[in-house]
C-alpha cells in the first residue's frame, strides 16, 4: 500500500512539474517590428508634408496595426492551450486528491484503531521485552508515516486550489485579449478608410493634398482670429434658450468640406470643452472615425445645456487631443481641436442657453461667417461656425 501511495504522490509531482509554457518567440520577433515600424511613423509625422509621405505614414500606421493584430492573435492562440493543458491537470488532480483522500483518511483511521487495541497484544505476543519494542517503534512509524502523507496531501490541495486561481487570471486575461483584438481590427479598418478616403479626395495628386492642408491652416487661422475678436460682429438682439439663431450651411462652404457645425465654448479666453455644459440623453451616432465605429473620440455630456442641433446628432470629431488629430492628415495642421463637430438631419441651429446673438464674419482666403451667443451667467461665449444667418 505504501509503494501505491508513493507512486500516486509522485504522479501528482509530475503533473505540476510538467506544465507546457508557451513559447515567447513569436512574440517577440513581432514586437521587434512593432517598434521598428512605429520609429519609422514618429519620423514620417515629422517629415509628412506632401501626399506621398503621407501616404507613407498611413502605410506604417497600417503595418504597424497590422502587426498588432497578430502579436495579440498569437498571445490569445498561447493563453488558450495554457488554459487547455490547466484545465486537463485540474480534472486529473481533483480525480487524484479524491481518490487519495479517501484512502489515507482510512489508513489512518485503521493505523489508530490497531495502535489502540493491538498495544497490549503486541506486547504479550512479543518474544522479549526488547521484540516488544521493536514492534511497537514500528508501529509509531507506520502511523507517523501516514500522517505525513496527510499533510503531503493537504499541500497538494493548497496547490490544486492555487492552480485553479491561475487559471482563472488567465482567463480574465484573455477575455481583455480578445477586446484588445476587436478594437485593434476596427482601427486597422478605420486606417485603411482614412487612406482610401485621402486617395479619393485628393485624387492622388500632390496638388489637391495640398489644396487640403491650406484650406485646413485657413480654416485654423480663422477659428484663433474669431476667438481673438478680430471678426467683424454685428449685434443683433437677446435671445431666449432653444431660439433658433442660424441654419447650417449645406454642402461645402468657406474651410469646409461639407455640412457641419463647428461649436465651440470659451470663458474668458479659455476654451473649454463643451461637453462638460451639454445634457446628456440625447440620440447620437459616433461617427468621429472614418467608419462610424463609435470608438474614436469620447461622446460624454455631463452639463444641462440643451444641444445646438436637433436630434439624432451625428457627432463628427471631439475636443482636445482627438481621433483625427492623432490618425489623420488633420493632425500636420493641429494637435488640439478646440470645439466639437457635429451634424444632423436638419440645418436648423439653436441657442443652448439665453445671451445676446451677434452676428459675424471673419474676412481670410474668403469670407468665414459665424454667430456668437454671450452669456450673461459666467461670462461664457458660444460660437456657432459654419453658417447662415
Amino acid at each position: 500500500m505504501k509503494r501505491i501511495l508513493s507512486f500516486a504522490l509522485l504522479s501528482l509531482f509530475l503533473i505540476f512539474l510538467f506544465v507546457p509554457k508557451a513559447k515567447a518567440e513569436e512574440v517577440d520577433d513581432l514586437q521587434k517590428k512593432i517598434l521598428e515600424y512605429e520609429a519609422q511613423v514618429e519620423l514620417l509625422q515629422k517629415q509628412a508634408d506632401s501626399l506621398t509621405q503621407q501616404i507613407s505614414l498611413m502605410d506604417n500606421q497600417i503595418r504597424v496595426t497590422a502587426l498588432k493584430i497578430s502579436q495579440t492573435e498569437v498571445q490569445i492562440k498561447n493563453l488558450e492551450k495554457e488554459i487547455e493543458v490547466l484545465s486537463e491537470k485540474i480534472v486529473r488532480l481533483d480525480g487524484s486528491l479524491n481518490f487519495l483522500s479517501r484512502v489515507l483518511l482510512s489508513r489512518v483511521t485503521q493505523a489508530y484503531k490497531q495502535g489502540k487495541l493491538n498495544s497490549l497484544g503486541v506486547l504479550l505476543s512479543s518474544a522479549s521485552f526488547a521484540d516488544f519494542i521493536n514492534r511497537y517503534r514500528y508501529l509509531q512509524a507506520v502511523q507517523l508515516h501516514d500522517r505525513e502523507m496527510l499533510l503531503t496531501m493537504e499541500q497538494t490541495r493548497t496547490s490544486y486550489d492555487e492552480q485553479k486561481q491561475l487559471k482563472e487570471k488567465m482567463q480574465a486575461d484573455l477575455a481583455k485579449l480578445n477586446k484588445q483584438l476587436t478594437t485593434q481590427k476596427q482601427q486597422l479598418a478605420a486606417q485603411v478608410a482614412d487612406r482610401k478616403n485621402l486617395l479619393e479626395e485628393t485624387k492622388g495628386k500632390e496638388a489637391n493634398y495640398q489644396k487640403l492642408l491650406a484650406s485646413a491652416r485657413a480654416e485654423l487661422e480663422a477659428i484663433i482670429g474669431i476667438l481673438e475678436g478680430k471678426g467683424k460682429e454685428v449685434k443683433i438682439k437677446n435671445i431666449s434658450e432653444g431660439e433658433r439663431i442660424a441654419s447650417m450651411i449645406a454642402g461645402p462652404s468657406c474651410n469646409s468640406s461639407g455640412t457641419h457645425l463647428h461649436f465651440i465654448v470659451t470663458e474668458g479666453d479659455q476654451t473649454k470643452n463643451p461637453f462638460q455644459y451639454l445634457k446628456s440623453g440625447m440620440d447620437y451616432q459616433n461617427c468621429s472615425t472614418s467608419t462610424c465605429s463609435g470608438n474614436g473620440d469620447p461622446f460624454n455630456p455631463s452639463g444641462n445645456w440643451n444641444w445646438p442641433l436637433n436630434p439624432k446628432i451625428i457627432f463628427t470629431q471631439g475636443y482636445g487631443y482627438t481621433w483625427a488629430v492623432q490618425h489623420t492628415w488633420v493632425g500636420r495642421i493641429y494637435n488640439f481641436h478646440n470645439g466639437i463637430d457635429m451634424q444632423s438631419s436638419s440645418l436648423e441651429v439653436k441657442a443652448v442657453k439665453s445671451g445676446t446673438l451677434y452676428w459675424g464674419s471673419y474676412v481670410g482666403n474668403c469670407t468665414l461667417r459665424y454667430v456668437r451667443v454671450h452669456h450673461d451667467d459666467g461670462g461664457i461665449d458660444t460660437y456657432y461656425l459654419h453658417v447662415n444667418y
